[in-house]
């Protein structure tokens, strides 16, 4: 059945990275969709040729502009299916009275839950934040719980990661963390760099250094704290990546070091998909899905010297990685496999159709 899909942020996050993953995954699968996205976005550059997308204002939920170019567009579609991501695409979208179509809107954080009030069907990524919108007042009975997938790690040549290795002139006695995300508080960067403030230079008889993948408000201030920390030298902030896949390959560690109301936090599944040992926090969604001390390393939030233990704790126990890369590898195989959470949509999308 045909989907329409409306998303209207100007900058990437987590819920844009997982629009262009999952689009061209529902595509994969035989489903036809359709992406509307803002004009000049960054996400319109990420989608890829063969995705049917239109550009749309989305500038303001108060623009006329903005409210005419979604109506006029819902008016002609004949999509049965508008799936909405994010607080202004879900305000912007009015289905007409009549015509038997739905309107879901997936939430990808704790967001205050008046602008999605009028929406047929909720989707939440963890449990936990499905419960949030039921105790926020939403019927339990249209509120689904559907994960996210994992994408299959990708090969990349050795001559790429050479020339990564180059770029960032990683030696072969270096050890390399690596973090993604927007350079946002509730993400916690400021804690992971004063953990790697505290510990020592050479970890296991290797130079330390930390790769932070993401661009966002708090660059200069993330820039500022590691030179004040002295740490600058060993922490690379690479900017937003549209193709990380290197970097977790080169990766020998992944932290996530994210503050309580991250919601799912797409790293984690990124670490295991590419088996590379895993700090992270016990915020909302990893308290949720990861297994403390099985399938990663679980710290409590927004505390730099628990983050600190966490990470030596990890580089010094080579079995203990072992067996968290094998653990996280069944995770994905087992519980976030793309084929799995399309069926879910389907499934979902079907449902909502025949009970109307």
């Amino acid at each position: 059945m045909k989907s329409l899909h409306l998303i209207g942020s100007k900058h990437m996050g987590g819920a844009e990275r997982w629009f262009a993953r999952f689009l061209p995954a529902m595509q994969r699968h035989g489903e036809t969709v359709e992406a509307v996205v803002r004009r000049g976005s960054d996400i319109a550059l990420q989608l890829p040729p063969g995705l049917p997308t239109r550009h749309l204002g989305f500038r303001t939920v108060w623009d006329p502009l903005s409210r005419f170019e979604v109506s006029r567009l819902l008016a002609t579609s004949d999509a049965p299916i508008v799936q909405t991501y994010m607080g202004r695409a879900t305000r912007l979208t009015r289905l007409p009275p009549g015509g038997g179509r739905v309107h879901v809107s997936r939430l990808g954080g704790y967001y205050k839950l008046d602008p999605f009030l009028h929406a047929h069907a909720w989707i939440g990524n963890t449990r936990g934040l499905c419960d949030w919108m039921i105790r926020g007042g939403l019927p339990a009975a249209k509120v689904y719980h559907i994960t996210n997938f994992a994408d299959p790690a990708r090969d990349v040549a050795l001559e790429e990661l050479d020339a990564l290795r180059t770029a960032i002139a990683l030696a072969d006695d270096e050890l390399l963390m690596v973090t993604a995300g927007r350079l946002l508080d509730v993400k916690g960067h400021r804690y992971l760099i004063d953990a790697l403030a505290r510990l020592p230079a050479e970890l296991d008889g290797r130079r330390l250094r930390l790769a932070i993948l993401g661009d966002g408000d708090l660059m200069d201030a993330l820039a500022e704290q590691a030179r004040q920390a002295g740490v600058a030298d060993r922490v690379l902030l690479a900017g937003w990546q549209r193709e990380p896949a290197p970097w977790f390959r080169l990766a020998d560690l992944v932290v996530f070091p994210s503050r309580d109301p991250e919601t799912l936090g797409n790293v984690i599944l990124e670490a295991w998909a590419y088996g590379r040992p895993l700090v992270c926090t016990a915020f909302r969604g990893a308290r949720e899905i990861t297994r403390q001390g099985a399938d990663a390393w679980v710290v409590p939030c927004d505390d730099a010297p628990a983050l600190a233990d966490g990470i030596r704790t990890v580089i010094d126990d080579r079995a203990l990685q072992q067996r968290m890369v094998a653990a996280g590898l069944r995770r994905i195989a087992e519980d976030f496999g793309e084929a799995a959470v399309i069926g879910q949509y389907r499934a979902l999308y079907a449902d909502l159709l025949d009970n109307r």
